[in-house]
């Protein structure tokens, strides 16, 4: 008896892997879902990055209007890629954009911002990545799109590119614009 369960169980092990790989196949293995999406923002409050010109917020900054919230960083090589398409974002769309900078010097994130501008209204700085990790980023960039009400309507993981601005973003700041 101990040897056919022996045998048995390997196989059974298999064909439940299998299992599992084949009802997943389908799946987007860039889509990195978000428990936020369609939940208020959660609780925060960030202090400004010193010398950054801007003030910091709070979750109660986001209500009244569609916000972006982009999560950057000086360091990021991906964030300096995308943030000439922030600058596009906010230019064709009048939306405003509220920056994170996750775990950065202050001097640091004011010379990424002099060199490549600042398309941020806001930004507060996340030094120790308490709000990072409440929103569920799991590194940077990300972006989120906020609504009127507070609640995050979409979540995009990685840099923005030329394609996903005009395929994902946008239209995902109209659908949340419309309500």
């Amino acid at each position: 008896m101990k040897r056919v369960l022996l045998a048995v169980l390997p196989l059974l092990l298999l064909v439940g892997l299998v299992a599992v790989f084949a009802l997943n196949m389908d799946r987007d293995p860039s889509l990195v879902r978000s428990v936020l999406i369609n939940k208020p923002a959660p609780s925060f409050t960030l202090p400004a990055v010193p010398g950054s010109g801007v003030e910091g917020f709070d979750t109660a900054s986001l209500k009244g209007e569609v916000t972006v919230v982009n999560v950057f960083a000086s360091w990021c090589i991906p964030c300096r890629e995308e943030h000439p398409l922030l600058e596009r974002l906010r230019a064709e769309t009048g939306v405003r954009i509220f920056g994170i900078n996750q775990k950065d010097a202050p001097e640091n994130a004011v010379a990424f911002l002099t060199e490549l501008g600042n398309p941020y209204q806001r930004i507060g700085g996340d030094t120790d990545n308490r709000v990072s990790i409440d929103w569920g980023v799991y590194g940077v960039p990300e972006t989120f799109i906020v609504n009127a009400a507070g609640v995050i309507t979409f979540k995009h993981v990685g840099p923005i590119s030329p394609e996903s601005l005009e395929k994902e973003v946008i239209p995902a700041i109209e659908k949340a614009k419309a309500g």
